[in-house]
């Protein structure tokens, strides 16, 4: 009987689409679908305008990877982050990223997603992650919004409010009626 050996950091720098390194096996993502890539590219957008007009941090879109070592979680792969270091340079990011943001996608629903859903926000706070947010466009509880200083309790955004992610991104909000491509101004060009 063959034995497999267990995947490494050096063997995910080989993927060629977006994938996590969990329990030593690489563990592919599915594309975003329409809605939920919208969702994930209008947060990179809005933390990329407050890291510009800031200068603090880095908002990093779905295909950054951060390396992390938890016991048996190697990497994320959030659809949206920011982060306060400085990069790695041409590889992952070293540590989990300060604020993580999972938009939900088709399958993310039912007893077994929100299991996989609230363990892998555990491992974000056991790997020092501030704040993650959990982007559910099919609720009226749009963003939930999560801290590791009470990771039980939720802080929970509608649409026609405004979401923050505390202490993570410092005085950063965002609208989550941006969130929704329906909403989004047409352009008359």
């Amino acid at each position: 009987m063959a034995s497999q050996s267990k995947a490494t950091i050096n063997d995910l720098y080989l993927i060629p689409e977006k994938a996590e390194l969990i329990d030593g096996g690489i563990v592919l993502m599915a594309p975003a679908e329409i809605d939920p890539g919208y969702a994930s590219d209008e947060t990179l957008f809005s933390l990329w305008l407050y890291v510009k007009r800031t200068g603090k941090g880095r908002a990093v879109g779905d295909d950054a990877a951060f390396r992390v070592n938890l016991p048996h979680r190697e990497s994320f792969s959030p659809d949206a982050a920011c982060v306060s270091r400085p990069a790695s340079g041409m590889k992952f990011f070293k540590g989990a990223p300060d604020f993580a943001v999972e938009v939900r996608s088709a399958g993310d629903y039912g007893p077994k997603a929100e299991q996989d859903i609230a363990a892998k926000r555990a491992d974000y706070f056991a790997a020092v992650t501030l704040t993650v947010w959990d982007v559910d466009l099919l609720s009226d509880e749009v963003v939930k919004v999560y801290r590791a200083s009470d990771p039980a309790n939720p802080v929970i955004y509608h649409r026609g409010g405004a979401a923050e992610a505390e202490p993570a991104v410092p005085g950063w909000t965002m609208p989550v009626a941006d969130l929704f491509a329906s909403d989004a101004p047409r352009s008359t060009v």
